[in-house]
């Protein structure tokens, strides 16, 4: 039989190594350059070994491995030192988180006699509600990492206050939540930020990923209650009162209250809805163009309304650096994040989802929950790793940023010898 004309004529290849393949390519559906989602700010010639063949759209990406964060923050620490000059509460939060609770409360006051179904109204709520309440989202979040003030009550409080624009009590309850996602990314049944296998068989198409994204904001508030309860604090009591006294009051008393409630939730759907500032919730964590990477930074322009979130790989390496130090956390250690993939904008960030066959809502790394890890309480880690203990015992309780941060400042960046023994009782074993 004579040969397939198609047969490459590469002698320098030793097909006798590939179990009978006629290709390097064989069984792979690999992207092609053009198409890619992602972009990498400085190649080396390892960047093209990252990218690999379409995953499989039936379900999730289960890795046996551990999240990349902390192994690359102490790669990080030992290389630069220095980076614990970074850590720390950032005053400035506070009043940029007030300031844009004045907007909206202003803004809502405005329109309080004017029509929720006008133009005047559905487009002020979009583009001034949903920019303001997509920036509280994200005050809050940052607010939940101890990074406005040093003391944990002072936090807890201004999350409260924060909270008030969006309408509906869940800065308290997004804390718990929040920081095992942190230290616990991408573990099944604990992370709540991971789909669930009902939305990955409900809603693994298009018409599927255009509701996903329409209705996120529902996605984030609903999915928690669902996957992982948590157990209410007087914290939870004092948020859920608060708020509620806040909207009572204003239709209640307030000549138009109820148009400015209206107003002040419709801004909160939109947030997390189509807007360009909501396609962050798909860039931070889904998997693109076959890599395996599973958190991704996007280092555009609208940064500057989002507390710097889109600098992801940074905060998740190091959550006690504030919003306005990420940047030059990244300028510090270059030779670390340039080479990572990462996004070039938010906005086609949901276009391309919903349109691209080659991501969707299984596009998500997940792990196995870690042996006796489902029900263990978050530990502190001094390097600046993400840090919960039981309020009143005298260390730090639920934060990321005091403990690694004024201990390790103190010690002249000295965090990794002064880490305590595990056999300590006021901390467990971080691994």
């Amino acid at each position: 039989m004579a040969p397939s004309p198609d047969i490459p004529d590469e002698p320098w290849i030793d097909f006798s190594l590939f179990g009978g393949a006629e290709s390097l390519t064989e069984g792979r559906e690999m992207r092609d350059k053009g198409s890619r989602r992602t972009i990498v700010v400085s190649p080396s010639e390892h960047t093209e070994s990252l990218y690999g063949s379409r995953q499989d759209p039936n379900d999730f990406l289960w890795l046996m491995t551990e999240e990349p964060h902390r192994t690359r923050r102490k790669e990080i620490i030992k290389a630069h030192p220095e980076v614990f000059k970074l850590m720390g509460h950032e005053p400035l939060t506070k009043y940029v988180a007030l300031s844009v609770v004045t907007l909206q409360i202003l803004t809502a006051w405005l329109l309080r006699f004017t029509s929720p179904w006008s133009w005047k109204f559905l487009l002020a709520a979009y583009f001034i509600g949903g920019t303001a309440n997509h920036n509280l989202f994200l005050a809050v979040h940052e607010i939940t990492h101890n990074l406005a003030f040093k003391g944990i009550k002072a936090n807890k409080m201004l999350a409260i206050i924060t909270n008030l624009p969006i309408g509906i009590p869940y800065a308290i309850t997004f804390k718990g939540y929040h920081l095992e996602h942190h230290k616990y990314l991408g573990e099944d049944g604990i992370d709540v930020d991971l789909p669930t296998n009902l939305e990955l068989f409900c809603l693994n198409n298009v018409l599927g990923k255009v509701f996903f994204c329409t209705f996120q904001i529902l996605f984030y508030a609903l999915r928690p209650g669902f996957v992982r309860s948590q157990k209410p604090t007087y914290w939870h009591f004092i948020g859920i009162v608060v708020q509620l006294s806040f909207d009572v009051m204003l239709v209640k008393y307030v000549p138009g209250g109820r148009n400015m409630l209206i107003y002040l939730i419709m801004s909160s759907f939109w947030a997390g809805s189509l807007h360009p500032l909501a396609g962050h919730f798909i860039a931070e964590h889904y998997v693109w163009d076959g890599l395996s990477q599973e958190t991704y930074s996007y280092y555009g322009w609208l940064n500057i309304f989002a507390y710097n979130v889109g600098y992801h790989n940074e905060h998740h390496d190091f959550p006690s650096i504030p919003w306005t130090r990420l940047p030059t956390l990244r300028k510090l250690a270059p030779e670390f994040y340039d080479a990572l993939p990462s996004h070039p904008s938010w906005p086609m960030i949901v276009i391309n989802f919903i349109r691209d066959s080659n991501v969707g809502i299984y596009a998500r790394v997940k792990r196995q929950p870690r042996s006796g890890k489902k029900n263990a309480p978050l530990t502190v880690e001094l390097d600046g790793g993400c840090a919960d203990v039981n309020e009143g015992s005298g260390a730090s309780t639920d934060g990321a940023s005091t403990d690694g941060a004024s201990t390790d400042r103190a010690s002249g960046g000295r965090g990794e010898q002064r880490r305590r023994k595990p056999s300590d009782p006021a901390v467990t074993d971080p691994s």
